[in-house]
């Protein structure tokens, strides 16, 4: 007689295990470098903004000012981010190239080298010689596989310079925009700018907590006394200054 084994009964009460690779993106994505963008020209701008304002100058020169500071700081965020990008990708191109020459002057001593980075990770050394040459089956595919084993990139993937720089540009103007927006649209007074600055450093704050462990209001509140207190510091040399060369 054959026995009949029950299948084990799944209890739905306790909380299920994310599979493998549900984890947050831990790069941030496009999600860190636009929000941060943004913050860094809603700070900047809105501080150099106040300092003007704390030199009891007209609306006219805080809007001239606004405006200023907003396609300088743009054009500085977009040439400095293009600069690193476009240096950062040179460099890991000249690896890149640097491995494919390699793999095609040695490629046995690639193979045991790429075995034995499997052998390192925990792979029986039988295992890992299979897998590296297996991996290896084709000259494109070798340079992939060591480019992201040794190198930890992947060569179709390489950051672009001109998006990283478009994205900073725009980002980074959109952040500066919004304290100069109340002075367009007719303001002569600092607290409407100041109120439109402090809830967009609050927002900032907590779009930023998508991307870290913090709770959205934690890291709302600590971009909002951040950028609040760079705010008062320049308002206050505003008055200084203004009032020495007055």
């Amino acid at each position: 007689m054959s026995t009949i084994v029950a299948e084990p009964e799944i209890d739905n009460t306790q909380p299920r295990i994310p599979a493998a690779g549900h984890h947050r993106d831990v790069n941030g994505g496009w999600l860190r470098p636009a929000v941060f963008g943004a913050m860094d020209g809603l700070v900047s701008n809105f501080a150099l903004m106040t300092g003007v304002v704390g030199g009891a100058v007209s609306s006219s020169t805080v809007i001239l000012t606004g405006l200023a500071g907003l396609a300088a700081g743009a054009c500085s965020m977009a040439a400095g981010e293009y600069t690193s990008v476009a240096s950062q990708r040179e460099l890991v191109e000249a690896e890149i190239e640097a491995e494919r020459i390699e793999l095609h002057r040695n490629p046995h001593g690639e193979l045991a080298e790429l075995a034995q980075l499997y052998i390192d990770k925990g792979v029986e050394p039988k295992l890992a010689h299979q897998v590296a040459k297996q991996l290896s089956s084709s000259p494109e595919r070798t340079l992939a596989v060591h480019a992201r084993e040794e190198l930890g990139v992947d060569p179709d993937d390489l950051p672009s310079p001109l998006v990283a720089a478009a994205s900073s540009f725009v980002c980074f103007a959109a952040g500066a925009l919004l304290p100069l927006l109340p002075y367009l649209l007719g303001a002569t007074a600092l607290w409407p700018a100041l109120i439109v600055s402090l809830v967009g450093l609050f927002l900032c704050g907590a779009v930023v907590a998508r991307v870290t462990a913090r709770s959205w209001w934690f890291s709302g509140l600590r971009q909002l006394v951040l950028g609040g207190a760079a705010a008062g510091v320049t308002y206050l040399l505003g008055m200084l200054i203004g009032g020495a060369v007055g």
